[in-house]
């Protein structure tokens, strides 16, 4: 089963946390990001929605699932909800900002995939507009050298076993439910970290990084669970200059 399939309906019951998306929302507010916002990786819409309050939002994803249980909250249609890669928006035009948030990000997991992500999303900003995205930090690595897992119910009774690893750079957070009607569903995901100094060395030639803070801003780089970049967009001049 690919990612999220069944995930995706009870994702909020399991990480859901309306004051971490509160903060990340608070985060992207104090950059000033500007009217019209890409969310990538939009997940359920819970940080979509509180940025549509003050925002013109898309929102992409890749999983159906993830999309209908963001479209169920969203009674009030603020937001544009799409179906989607986030790394081919060739079907997208230019926004202020782009977000990509929760690690999203770190679904990509090939160096060439990444490198060629960010040249994606400078392409589909204004000049000057910001790329805001979060990224495991490397001390997830140590975290999670020993198996981490998690179990709990869901008010359908619905029983699920979670668990977390690591190997290498790679982060593997495997899934199993237990449904009432005996089925057993699994899901697998992958992720990868990357340090912060490979990031930064790809992102220099279409961006110029505002801004780099451990857990918003309460850790420090080397220890945080995340990282919290704020790139903006060099112009279209400088970019070619320093691509030669």
């Amino acid at each position: 089963m690919n990612a999220y399939d069944f995930l995706g309906s009870h994702y909020d019951d399991l990480v859901g946390d309306p004051n971490a998306s509160q903060a990340w929302v608070d985060w992207i507010e104090s950059a000033k990001p500007g009217h019209r916002f890409l969310e990538l990786g939009c997940g359920s819409g819970e940080i979509t929605r509180r940025l549509a309050q003050t925002h013109q939002v898309d929102g992409l994803d890749l999983s159906p699932a993830m999309l209908e249980a963001a479209r169920a909250k969203d009674s009030e249609q603020m937001v544009h909800w799409i179906e989607g890669d986030m790394r081919d928006l060739s079907a997208l035009g230019q926004y202020d900002a782009i977000g990509c948030f929760c690690d999203s990000f770190n679904y990509l997991i090939e160096d060439q995939e990444v490198q060629d992500f960010f040249h994606i999303v400078a392409d589909h900003l204004v000049d000057g507009g910001l790329f805001l995205f979060d990224s495991h930090g490397t001390s997830r690595l140590q975290e999670f050298a020993e198996d981490y897992e998690e179990a709990g119910t869901f008010e359908d009774g619905t029983q699920v076993q979670w668990v977390i690893s690591t190997s290498g750079d790679e982060l593997y957070q495997d899934f199993a439910f237990y449904l009432p009607d005996g089925r057993t569903i699994e899901e697998h995901h992958l992720q990868r970290i990357y340090p912060l100094e490979t990031l930064k060395s790809w992102l220099e030639s279409d961006f110029e990084i505002l801004s780099v803070i451990g857990d918003f801003g309460e850790e420090s780089l080397e220890n945080c669970e995340k990282l919290f970049l704020i790139c903006k967009k060099k112009p279209k001049g400088s970019q070619e200059g320093e691509k030669k």
